[in-house]
């Protein structure tokens, strides 16, 4: 049997924490292992209970989410977060899936749907919907200097990864571009392994970023 995720779960309010805890502890492949109410508290609390999925507030009164989120990715082998938050601002958006956040979502998105999130997530799979990607990207690319500089980034790549980047860019998942590209699955997982150690990025989100800051996807 597979694993479930181990999810831990980072919110100031209490109440919050306690229907997330309770929603997700009925999920099926899902368990929460923790509780944390300030991103200050995080780093100690992964330490204890090593989850797989970090769901992150963004606004906490010491430690905000995105800084809490920054600091957990620079981590050796850092579980993945989703931000889940009422706050959905195009800055808001970007700062975190800079940051490293694997997802965002709101916290009115159904119970079934933040599971479905965090089981994608946990496979290596980032959650962004097409309108909040469409509204990123949008935002994004009309600015020169992070289109110069991410030319210059994605010219370190070999012709295939570049492809690779390219798909990710347009939202396609592994399957989707072992087909477009004529390659195994196995093969798309490497070259996405390599891309990521190249460019120094945490997922595929920031592959993402990057493809469309670039102006390729």
């Amino acid at each position: 049997m597979t694993a479930p995720v181990r999810v831990l779960v980072v919110d100031d309010d209490a109440l919050v924490r306690a229907g997330l805890t309770m929603m997700l502890d009925g999920a099926p492949g899902i368990v929460v292992v923790g509780e944390a109410a300030d991103g200050d508290q995080v780093p100690a609390v992964v330490d204890a209970h090593g989850p797989d999925v970090v769901l992150m507030d963004l606004r906490m009164p010491r430690v905000d989410g995105i800084t809490a989120t920054r600091r957990l990715r620079a981590r050796p082998r850092p579980p993945e977060v989703i931000v889940l938050t009422t706050f959905d601002t195009d800055a808001n958006i970007l700062h975190a899936l800079r940051a490293g956040a694997g997802g965002f979502l709101l916290k009115d998105t159904p119970p079934h749907r933040i599971a479905e999130a965090i089981r994608q997530v946990a496979a290596g799979e980032p959650i962004l919907s097409p309108t909040i990607t469409r509204r990123l990207m949008d935002r994004t690319a009309g600015q020169a200097d992070r289109y110069a500089r991410a030319r210059a980034v994605l010219a370190t790549l070999s012709p295939r990864e570049h492809d690779v980047v390219v798909a990710i860019g347009q939202g396609r998942n592994n399957a989707e571009i072992a087909a477009a590209l004529h390659l195994t699955l196995a093969t798309v997982k490497t070259h996405v392994s390599h891309i990521l150690t190249k460019l120094d990025l945490g997922n595929r989100t920031q592959i993402a970023l990057l493809a469309h800051d670039a102006g390729l996807a």
